[in-house]
């Protein structure tokens, strides 16, 4: 029995699952710089599905584009949650997310092009923009209870508008060519789900079968398919009633073990296989690598932070419970973790250019590294601080 309720603690502890993660990052960037490389990337591309309905994708496509919806439904289902009766339910604590998003995307941006105006890297100004959401919570959970539940939820907010602000970016900027005949069914399966949620239907399976729909009417439009999971989940009914669970909760509750012990951990061996090649890290030290790293580590920072506390001092916004300024900026850090989203805006920047790709591939590792490290040795060292002084 003792050893069935440790376990039972393990798989619905949020720093289990980070470490988790981690251990497949590793894993991969090993595998990925061993004699399996081939295989692994073979795998990775082996194509599944069925020309029948366009959807005969390679496994990678699976795993990015509709298991990685199954995790933003579910990200989704916490900030709709915490909009109704939590964190995010007054209006500046809603709005600080959203200030915070649009200035970690525009000076970032803003350092990249300063480091790369009138060069061959200019197209690839948005790399920076990008915050990985998997993985910044990741390394947010295993600080456990170090960090208030509130700098959770506003980095969680933070990450999704900043997607959203990615998706546009890369719809109007990198996107060869927009399906309007999809994207007009996909809004119609928005106002479906919009109607159930009026009706107050509250059965799952029928607002998941619309929610499949979208998903394919997004992916097939040349949008980010994810973006579906969002959508969905805003849809879900919920309550503010603490003792009644609402459909939003029940979903919540079913999600939390798929996503954070299978999605997640593919999802990060699917993503971190980087071969580490000749002229890499010499790539670090040009126009390219010092936009890519200043704009994800200092760009990041420096806009989530200032726009926050400008948001602030005008009195727009207010700062997330129980947290304190340093605690921001160790989140904002986090932040700069880019990766997937950045490495998929770098292969689109620098489309038939190989070798500037894994140039930008390498920085962006190194900058989410940075980041991710120095973003979780600030929380901890400030964790610690609030603990002695309880």
């Amino acid at each position: 029995m003792l050893i069935t309720n440790y376990f039972k603690k393990f798989l619905h502890s949020s720093q289990s699952s980070g470490i988790l993660l981690i251990i497949c990052v590793i894993t991969s960037l090993l595998i990925a710089n061993s004699p399996w490389a081939t295989s692994f990337q073979h795998l990775l591309d082996t194509s599944v599905g069925t020309n029948t309905f366009g959807l005969n994708y390679a496994l990678s496509i699976w795993i990015n584009d509709g298991l990685m919806a199954i995790f933003f439904l579910l990200v989704g289902l916490e900030i709709k949650r915490e909009i109704v009766e939590g964190e995010l339910s007054s209006f500046k604590n809603a709005s600080l997310p959203i200030v915070a998003a649009l200035g970690g995307m525009v000076v970032p941006a803003v350092i990249y092009s300063l480091f790369n105006q009138g060069t061959p890297y200019a197209k690839g100004w948005a790399i920076p923009m990008a915050t990985d959401i998997a993985f910044s919570l990741a390394i947010l959970s295993l600080l456990g209870k170090r960090v208030p539940v509130s700098l959770k939820i506003f980095l969680a907010a933070l990450a999704i508008v900043d997607d959203l602000g990615a998706i546009v970016v890369i719809a109007l900027f990198y996107t060869d060519q927009l399906h309007y005949e999809y994207l007009g069914l996909s809004a119609v399966m928005v106002l479906v789900l919009i109607l159930l949620n009026y009706l107050k239907v509250t059965r799952h399976i029928l607002y998941i079968i619309p929610g499949l729909l979208l998903w394919y009417f997004m992916h097939h439009s040349g949008i980010h398919a994810t973006i579906a999971g969002v959508l969905l989940a805003f849809t879900i009914p919920t309550n503010v009633s603490v003792t009644e669970i609402s459909p939003l909760e029940k979903l919540e509750q079913k999600l939390h073990l798929p996503v954070n012990f299978l999605i997640m951990p593919l999802f990060a061996l699917a993503n971190t296989n980087i071969t580490f090649k000749a002229g890499m890290l010499e790539g670090l030290f040009s126009s390219l690598g010092y936009g890519i790293i200043f704009g994800l580590v200092v760009g990041k920072m420096v806009g989530i932070s200032f726009f926050s506390w400008l948001s602030i001092k005008l009195k727009i916004s207010s700062l997330p419970i129980r947290s304190t300024w340093p605690q921001m900026i160790g989140t904002a850090l986090l932040a700069g973790i880019g990766f997937t989203m950045s490495i998929f805006i770098a292969l689109l920047s620098f489309k038939g250019h190989a070798e500037i790709q894994d140039e930008a591939k390498f920085a962006i590792l190194v900058a989410s590294l940075i980041a991710g490290f120095s973003g979780y040795i600030i929380l901890r060292i400030l964790g610690k601080k609030n603990k002695e002084d309880i």
